[in-house]
């Protein structure tokens, strides 16, 4: 577990086998963008606590994408917290069916078997229920469109093609974007480290996710907070440059 705070003002990163979340401060109450794996809960209570807030200051659970290492805990969070899920219409369907989802590669696990390096990564996931999440109950999801403002203040950027309803979030006043998956700094499928797009054993379509770039590009923002990696701080619009060259 590696916890960050203030990543960009008021955004706290949470690292747990080699996935982010994010807690967004919202006043005196808190958004968690994105819900890890399952085994991530203990963590996630425990950096709650380290922001001084038990854990019903969290009011409403963000999911940049359905796949099951971004929805891990949301079935638990959303029936104890009693907050909700909040997922792109395009996506729903997938967060509810975590592992159903479209990759462009015609293996899912052929990249990662010619990559060593990345054997750690994904054992370290799997230790942490990679194989056991359960999707979200439709009960407790909120669907939103491209043009939704939702809790936090975070400003949707539609970023289609890691998935077809992947969205990004963007905060102009912390000069911030959480970009999910369509831009990460570590890529588990291959352990390749810096701006990238993430392989095509788990991306459903390369082409569509590198158009989406510019979308991010055009927040302008001075940090990039991935869905795997280390933040980036040197602006949006290098490591978009940087990512474009990426074919996974």
């Amino acid at each position: 577990m590696v916890f960050q705070r203030d990543v960009a003002p008021g955004i706290h990163r949470l690292e747990h086998a080699y996935t982010n979340q994010y807690l967004v401060e919202d006043d005196d109450r808190l958004v968690i963008v994105d819900a890890g794996l399952p085994r991530s809960y203990g963590p996630l209570v425990e950096a709650v606590h380290h922001l001084g807030h038990d854990v019903d200051a969290v009011s409403a659970l963000i999911i940049t994408h359905g796949h099951f290492d971004h929805v891990g805990t949301a079935r638990r969070l959303a029936k104890q917290l009693h907050i909700p899920v909040y997922v792109h219409r395009d996506d729903a369907w997938l967060a509810a069916h975590p592992y159903r989802y479209a990759h462009q590669n015609a293996t899912r696990f052929g990249v990662p078997l010619r990559n060593p390096p990345s054997w750690k990564l994904l054992s370290r996931m799997a230790f942490a229920g990679a194989f056991t999440v359960r999707g979200i109950d439709a009960a407790h999801v909120s669907v939103f469109d491209d043009d939704a403002v939702l809790p936090g203040a975070a400003e949707v950027v539609p970023t289609p093609g890691h998935t077809f309803g992947h969205v990004s979030l963007h905060y102009p006043d912390r000069d911030a974007v959480i970009a999910g998956d369509a831009l990460v700094t570590l890529d588990p499928y291959t352990a390749a480290q810096g701006p990238r797009m993430i392989a095509g054993s788990a991306t459903a379509d390369l082409e569509r996710n590198r158009a989406s770039l510019d979308a991010l590009a055009a927040t302008g923002a001075k940090s990039v907070l991935p869905g795997h990696g280390v933040p980036w701080h040197h602006g949006v619009a290098a490591a978009v440059a940087r990512a474009r060259h990426t074919d996974g």
